[in-house]
């Protein structure tokens, strides 16, 4: 799974397949299609759940996307979040598992998140630390 903190928050209007005009909230993440690209390759489609905290009031139609301003970055298409989802909300996406890791990247210089084990019970273990700024930009040979 994958845990992302909720960033920007925006309703847009959208018009839909009968015509109708709806709004749909876009909620921004400290992620996106660096750290997790099967959406944007593969059409994967994938659910998320506030993780943080127990919601209250009405779910709200939304789609959260990344941080690298790119039409595709959409981390999940479709989904009800709550209606008082705020800046700073932790947001957890199940079953991105290892082939997100591997196809990570450092796009638009972000830094590539750190890797957790955990099972029921048990301590959460780092099996993968984070990397530092130092370490995406040590191939960088400069002018």
């Amino acid at each position: 799974m994958t845990l992302y903190t909720v960033g920007t928050i925006k309703n847009v209007s959208i018009e839909d397949e009968h015509g109708q005009i709806r709004v749909r909230r876009y909620v921004s993440v400290d992620g996106g299609m660096s750290d997790n690209a099967r959406p944007v390759l593969y059409d994967a489609d994938y659910t998320v759940t506030l993780a943080n905290r127990a919601p209250a009031g009405e779910q709200v139609l939304s789609r959260v996307v990344g941080k690298h301003c790119e039409s595709g970055d959409i981390v999940v298409r479709y989904c009800y979040l709550p209606a008082d989802l705020q800046a700073g909300d932790i947001l957890a996406v199940p079953a991105t598992g290892a082939y997100c890791y591997v196809l990570g990247s450092n796009y638009n210089y972000l830094s590539r998140p750190p890797v957790i084990a955990t099972s029921a019970g048990e301590a959460a273990h780092p099996i993968i630390r984070r990397q530092s700024e130092d370490e995406m930009l040590a191939l960088d040979t400069g002018f």
